[in-house]
């Protein structure tokens, strides 16, 4: 089966047709020169309907339903967004600026999927709009390669980059109104051998960002992060690969604290949330002000609670240990496959291990899988984008470091030591989570699988 991700669909001649009838009949019109009418159809589709359609000659070109009835969805948006492409790049006068008007509807049509990235991609025959939805990848729509520059341009313009430049990796950050709620949008501009590419990631805004109790995480675990808030020192870290929701879970957790009595001091590379009633340092290696920098000065401003963006090397574990010492909790993110394998990263950075042993309190190690649609029960509707899935949850597991692995930390015992204590008190690792809520029905356990992989439990 093919794909479409190669083709600028023309929605212009799509919309001849009866909307109603080709998601019926599963046809989907794609464009049209002078012998062929080219047309996408599934396994399932009415060919006998398509052959009346078109006078033309018919190419046909089998992709999967789902995406079939994908391109068919939000239909409006996607004819303006053609309609408004066409327009940039026909334009003559200035007078009316339609590609901020592109712009906004694309922003729009972004938030309106609960995307978390907008990836403009060029190459030599078409732009490509992809939005990263529930943590993957997901085509929206191509455009004629025209209106690569015109966009480019118009981006660069808005976030004060110098719309010169197109050799270099630019950065910057813009906000925006989206549907009367204010969005930030961080931007990465990279160059690559066929043009440049584009990537927003959509921040959440301090008007609508997520508590702890909207994370997902089931009653055991939640618990006992809610509470972490009676901790006034310690090292406490959340780890998990990149992308599994560790800084929004450790942002949920500060708000949780005490802010109007607490002194609370962010350091992160870069802050991706701005939140209120907190002291945030954004790192700049540029100027100087480098991780190794502001975590020797930190304590010198007095605070109750020290969030280090990632325990990334020995002098950041070493600050993260003395702080903790010394009557402040800390916490961190650290990149692992599990809450016990986050021991081992912590000792591969070689601290002292009794003083290590006498500071962390506890890992907290989490992944996001995909949650059942609510709206079709895993059959494939507009919601969930003919997925059968629709937002992502938490699975979590936690390690409380109690005397024991407090004294396995301190000896260096050996990862064995560490499981045969597990077992005997009856550990609920992140497996034992994901089957829960396989079944509570919230995920499945092919997803689970599917995320967490077969070889790590304990």
């Amino acid at each position: 089966m093919e794909n479409l991700t190669h083709y600028i669909l023309d929605y212009n001649f799509i919309k001849k047709y009866d909307l109603n009838a080709l998601e019926q009949k599963l046809v989907l019109p794609l464009f049209e020169d002078d012998i062929y009418s080219n047309c996408a159809i599934c396994n399932d589709s009415d060919i006998s309907f398509a052959k009346k359609c078109f006078f033309n000659l018919i190419k046909f070109i089998n992709i999967k339903k789902q995406n079939l009835l994908f391109y068919l969805s939000d239909f409006d948006k996607r004819v303006k967004l053609f309609d408004l492409s066409k327009k940039c790049i026909e334009q003559k006068d200035f007078e009316q600026n339609f590609i901020e008007e592109f712009f906004s509807l694309l922003l729009e049509f972004a938030v309106e999927k609960n995307s978390s990235d907008i990836h403009i991609e060029a190459n030599e025959k078409l732009l490509s709009i992809r939005f990263r939805i529930d943590g993957k990848l997901k085509h929206i729509i191509n455009f004629d390669i025209k209106l690569y520059k015109i966009l480019s341009s118009f981006i660069k313009l808005k976030s004060n980059l110098d719309i010169t430049e197109y050799r270099k990796s630019l950065d910057s950050r813009i906000s925006q109104i989206v549907d009367n709620k204010k969005y930030d949008f961080r931007i990465s501009i990279m160059p690559t051998i066929l043009g440049e590419s584009i990537v927003f990631r959509i921040l959440e805004n301090s008007d609508n960002k997520k508590t702890l109790s909207d994370l997902g995480f089931s009653s055991h675990i939640y618990k006992k992060l809610d509470n972490l808030r009676n901790l006034t020192q310690g090292l406490i870290l959340i780890c998990g690969p990149t992308g599994s929701g560790k800084t929004t879970t450790l942002y949920s957790l500060l708000e949780n604290f005490d802010l109007e009595n607490k002194k609370i001091i962010t350091v992160e590379d870069p802050v991706e949330y701005k939140l209120e009633g907190i002291t945030q340092i954004n790192i700049n290696e540029k100027i100087g002000l480098g991780f190794s920098t502001v975590l020797k000065s930190i304590l010198r401003q007095d605070p109750d609670i020290i969030f280090i963006g990632e325990i990334r090397d020995t002098l950041s574990l070493q600050i993260a240990i003395q702080a903790s010492l010394t009557g402040h909790l800390v916490l961190s993110t650290i990149h692992s496959n599990s809450a016990l394998n986050a021991i081992n990263r912590l000792i591969d950075l070689n601290p002292q291990n009794f003083l290590l042993s006498s500071t962390l309190k506890y890992i907290f190690y989490q992944r996001l899988v995909l949650q059942l649609c609510p709206y079709c029960n895993f059959k494939g509707c507009k919601k969930c984008n003919y997925t059968k899935y629709k937002g992502r949850t938490t699975l979590c597991e936690f390690l409380e470091v109690d005397n024991k692995i407090s004294s396995l930390i301190s000896k260096n015992a050996a990862l064995l030591e560490y499981k045969e204590y597990l077992k005997q008190n009856d550990y609920k690792d992140i497996y034992f989570d994901g089957k829960l809520k396989s079944k509570k029905q919230m995920t499945t356990l092919e997803e689970v699988y599917n995320v967490l992989g077969f070889e790590n439990e304990v």
